[in-house]
């Protein structure tokens, strides 16, 4: 019975197809957390238990002293423009070790967790051309791969120069016809022996949307070998492999800069007739044919590292200039995040900053212990990203004009013109949503799901048979949990904790158990399809993504010592997670088109869904708590801004706004007091000038009140003022002019 199942499974591919490149990634990393709400009846407790860490107090030291002093040494309005690094700037992180941060202390480096690059990477994101000078040495490329698969010669070799500065890397793997699909690369590496009798690579290569390639002496390239004569011994076609390469080499041509939207260094790299020894491929002669596998293991816990750091701090900048601009700047004689359409931009970026925070904390930390997860690292990645993208246009809504006019005193313009360059980068995000988050979690975190596939590849019908009615099994138990949990509404679920929040892990459980059940679906009646499915796949990714970030804002709570000032954040935070994980099974019940299960699911399903919802979001009477949370300076704000440079006086844009927030929060008792004295006919209405004068002729006020609010209304006057431009520096006379081109105005296509 089960051999006959088997066959016709096979033959009507009714479950997904993996190629090898899907199965070296299918195989890099391990399942985590993920696995927890695929199963349908998530551990709490187990996740609970999972480290939510302070930094070691060495790396502390580090990000509160040089990682402080660079950000107030950086101009990063004269960087965006010139798009030049100070030769001071290079030397400066030369000198203080940036360069090395991951690099064990063994080899000269810093050994720094985890936890603490993010950290690092998320206080200097706001450096532009900077921060990318710190997170490419610093992730995936030369150091990373030589300390976890270089032989011991090329770490004693590279690693203490990575570590100096003295090797500027930069890691080669995107094509023109090779983006997102980086296992199609076309660079060949042709293996043959040299008149002198040692092997040697020709390499051939056009890659492009490198960075740091205009600056960098050190290439790390992905390129597919060819060995004709199995001088490797691993085949004559040992696949893709990783070639150290050195400026200078015969062949190599570096140097030339594409011009992102957010300058930094990024340029193409092309190779003709380039002549390596094998020595120098990444972990020698054993390891060609294996770069494929050493990027997938990287990128499983890596992804989680530079690109959310940045879109975290994108979140806690909105926060860091939204909330005080919402109360220095009025409107209508009131502060504009006092009103309730300001409020509410308001209130999302204080809650959604916290949770954001929560998860790099929470992820970083569990990759520090020792777990690769990389469909969790590919949420992040993606997620973290769009949500900085979407707090900083919410930031700039409130803003307004002061967030659309360019210059030093810009607060929020770095954030979102930067946006769109993380969220294609390292995987574009609209690929990771719709392709590898849910196509790569369905197979790999599901308790049975690779189990049934590896058994039916190796025609074992013992084993087939296990795991298909461990499956159905699981199956049946899932839909009686979401069945008892929605009527319940997660009360049937008990809460590992008590309290104000134990309804949320209840919402969870019920989420994740009507998760499963249509993870069971989808496997089962769209199977091989799935791939084809992309905005099917794209809203089971979404109801994933959010409860995770659900749980770890839970986890943050309990880590801090469930401040009571934070739960009306925790509160807003649960309530939008469970809203997107709401819509997004609307959004799979509406379009699972397959016979009959699809039409429950769009009809009596859909109806049952909107009767009964996880959640409806976060109540308006929420708004004023969580927004007041960046309005007010203290611990509370102090606590989500965290991990982002401290503004000081002197200095444009959030230094100017912080302290005229300050003398404003200082000033408003006494301003209620002159306004309560006009309101009763005690001081006449005037100008501002003349009111707290006669305020201070009828004794409301004192003279040192008064000179409180003169000092706040003249620092609220210059920090809601913008940047103006002489002409002669507004107008440039030459237009920066791509190679080849006839006319200057117009740039070349970069093998488009």
């Amino acid at each position: 019975m089960f051999a006959k199942l088997m066959k016709t499974l096979k033959d009507a591919k009714m479950l997904p197809q993996i190629s090898d490149t899907e199965r070296a990634a299918l195989e890099a990393g391990s399942v985590w957390v993920d696995g927890e709400f695929f199963s349908g009846n998530p551990d709490f407790s187990k996740m609970l238990a999972e480290a939510y860490p302070q930094l070691p107090p060495e790396e502390q030291a580090f990000i509160d002293g040089p990682v402080e002093e660079l950000c107030h040494m950086v101009d990063t309005w004269r960087v965006q423009e010139t798009r030049r690094i100070p030769e001071e700037i290079w030397q400066y992180l030369r000198d203080k070790g940036f360069f090395g941060l991951i690099i064990p202390k063994e080899y000269g480096g810093f050994g720094m967790s985890t936890l603490g690059r993010s950290t690092v990477m998320m206080k200097t994101s706001h450096l532009g051309a900077v921060g990318s000078l710190i997170v490419i040495p610093n992730t995936l490329g030369a150091a990373e791969l030589l300390i976890e698969y270089g032989t011991e010669e090329q770490k004693r070799e590279y690693l203490p120069k990575l570590a100096k500065g003295e090797y500027v890397p930069c890691f080669g793997l995107t094509e023109p016809t090779a983006g997102s699909d980086a296992a199609s690369i076309r660079a060949e590496g042709q293996v043959f022996k040299d008149d002198d009798g040692e092997i040697k690579i020709r390499l051939n290569f056009s890659k492009r949307y490198i960075t740091l390639a205009p600056v960098a002496n050190l290439v790390s390239l992905a390129a597919s070998l060819h060995d004709p004569e199995n001088l490797l011994g691993k085949g004559e076609h040992p696949g893709i492999t990783v070639v150290m390469l050195h400026k200078g080499t015969p062949g190599l041509e570096l140097g030339d800069h594409h011009l992102p939207i957010s300058a930094f260094d990024n340029g193409p790299i092309h190779g003709k007739d380039v002549v390596v020894p094998a020595t120098n491929i990444v972990g020698g002669h054993e390891r060609a044919g294996q770069g494929w596998r050493m990027l997938m293991e990287q990128l499983s816990g890596g992804r989680a590292v530079s690109l959310p750091a940045g879109g975290v701090a994108s979140c806690k900048a909105a926060a860091n200039a939204t909330g005080p601009y919402s109360i220095v700047r009025e409107q209508f004689g009131i502060p504009v995040g006092l009103m309730e359409g300001p409020r509410t931009n308001v209130a999302r970026i204080a809650a959604l900053a916290y949770a954001m925070e929560s998860a790099r904390v929470y992820v970083c930390a569990g990759v520090d212990n020792g777990h690769q997860p990389p469909v969790i690292s590919a949420i992040l990645k993606q997620q973290t990203t769009e949500v900085g993208q979407k707090m900083a246009i919410d930031g700039m809504d409130v803003l307004a004009g002061a967030g659309v006019m360019q210059g030093p005193n810009n607060t929020l313009a770095g954030a979102y013109v930067g946006a769109p360059v993380s969220i294609t980068v390292e995987g574009a995000n609209i690929l990771t949503r719709t392709l590898i988050i849910f196509g790569q979690g369905a197979t790999r975190c599901h308790p049975y799901a690779l189990d049934v596939l590896k058994t039916l590849e190796e025609d074992d019908v013992a084993g087939f048979r296990k795991s298909l009615l461990g499956w159905l099994g699981h199956s049946a138990l899932n839909m009686a949990r979401t069945v008892v949990r929605g009527i319940t509404r997660g009360w049937s679920f008990r809460s590992p904790v008590k309290g104000p929040t134990a309804k949320y892990y209840r919402r969870l459980a019920w989420a994740s158990a009507r998760f499963a059940v249509l993870t069971d679906l989808a496997m089962f009646l769209v199977g091989g399809k799935l791939k084809q499915r992309g905005k099917l796949s794209g809203r089971y990714a979404d109801a994933l993504s959010w409860m995770l970030f659900g749980f770890t804002t839970l986890r943050r709570w309990e880590a801090e010592g469930r401040l009571k000032e934070d739960l009306p954040l925790v509160e807003y935070a649960l309530d939008y997670s469970l809203q997107q994980v709401q819509e997004a099974f609307e959004g799979i019940y509406a379009n699972f088109d397959v016979p009959v299960i699809g039409w429950l699911l769009r009809n009596p399903g859909r109806l049952w869904l909107r009767l009964n919802p996880i959640s409806t979001g976060p109540s308006d009477k929420l708004d004023r708590a969580v927004a007041g949370a960046i309005q007010q300076p203290g611990a509370q704000f102090e606590r989500i801004v965290d991990g982002l440079p401290t503004p000081q006086d002197d200095e444009p844009g959030l230094g100017r706004l912080h302290k005229a927030w300050r003398l404003v929060i200082q000033a408003q008792p006494i301003s209620a007091k002159v306004y309560k004295a006009v309101r009763a006919g005690k001081v006449a209405a005037g100008s501002p000038a003349e009111t707290v004068a006669a305020a201070v002729e009828a004794g409301v006020i004192t003279a040192a009140e008064a000179e409180t609010l003169r000092a706040a209304e003249a620092a609220r006057n210059e920090a809601i003022q913008v940047d103006v431009f002489k002409s002669e520096d507004y107008y440039r006379t030459e237009v920066t002019e791509a190679a080849g081109n006839e006319k200057p105005a117009v740039a070349k296509a970069a093998n488009a």
